[in-house]
């Protein structure tokens, strides 16, 4: 008890040194950060009012940075928004005027206005899996699951959704070389399938995407060569941002593959050739 006594009489003499002045003047910077004002209330003198300031402009600064970030999703997000909107609304536009002129024009152009339609169709179902999956892996709900798979296994379940296409285009894919990966096999040949549907809409028609396989001490890796024209200089940077596409691509597919081959300790690198050398974009697995 008198321990307790002792400590009240220390806090009341401590209370009384603090004028009300004061109290009011903290009480009204207080208010003034609720309103959003900048205001530093540090004095650095000693006392427990002192104390107080400090710790209320460390809270101060703390709401304030989530209050920033906050707004920075906020804006992230409605970009996202408008940029998916666009990506869906060209596809579906071009659609509609197709169906809308399909009973009108000439039976040898229906054919063709119907493949369009078909090419359409896919390709907004892609982008809409592609979109699915970005955020899936944003979220941090994408779990990885390693098994060994040899290279012509992986390339085997990536060429599985891209046979219309090839056939359509009447494209070859060729595999030189062998290598062993420790990969979620799924995942790593959905980037397989992106990288390689990106060489095919860059390569003519009645071409050849050259795949190679190897492995070094650093890391085993997949390399697809397209026959392109290359990728120029000022377009390398921004390959993998989101939604920066080029003449032939939708900006997601690069994005994407990029997140999962880093979620499993992996990499892209890119040759963007040139000079009568087409692209080139190494899958690479480094060693753990």
């Amino acid at each position: 008890m008198r321990h307790k006594s002792k400590l009240c009489v220390v806090w009341g003499i401590e209370l009384m040194k603090i004028k009300r002045e004061e109290i009011d003047q903290l009480s009204f910077d207080v208010r003034r950060i609720i309103d959003g004002q900048a205001v530093d209330l540090r004095d650095n003198l000693e006392g427990r009012l002192s104390i107080l300031k400090n710790d209320i402009h460390t809270l101060a600064g703390r709401l304030s940075e989530q209050a920033d970030s906050l707004q920075k999703e906020k804006i992230a997000l409605a970009d996202n928004l408008a940029d998916i909107s666009h990506q869906l609304r060209t596809p579906l536009t071009a659609m509609s005027v197709m169906v809308e002129l399909l009973e009108k024009v000439p039976a040898e152009k229906q054919a063709e206005f119907i493949m369009n339609l078909k090419q359409g169709l896919a390709q907004t179902g892609w982008l809409v899996n592609s979109l699915l999956k970005m955020a899936k892996l944003e979220s941090g709900g994408v779990t990885f699951t390693p098994i060994d798979i040899t290279a012509n296994e992986l390339l085997n379940l990536a060429l599985q959704p891209l046979q219309v296409l090839l056939d359509i285009k009447n494209q070859q894919v060729n595999l030189t070389g062998t290598a062993d990966f420790f990969c979620d096999n799924n995942w790593t040949a959905e980037v397989l399938t992106n990288i390689i549907k990106n060489a095919s809409e860059h390569s003519p028609e009645n071409s050849t995407i050259e795949i190679t396989a190897g492995t070094n001490p650093l890391s085993c890796w997949l390399a697809i060569t397209d026959n392109g024209d290359g990728i120029p200089q000022a377009e390398l940077k921004g390959l993998f941002k989101r939604f920066v596409s080029s003449k032939k691509g939708t900006g997601i597919g690069l994005p994407l593959s990029l997140a999962i081959m880093q979620g499993q300790n992996g990499d892209i690198e890119v040759d963007g050739g040139g000079n009568g050398r087409g692209a080139k974009f190494t899958l690479k697995f480094y060693a753990q």
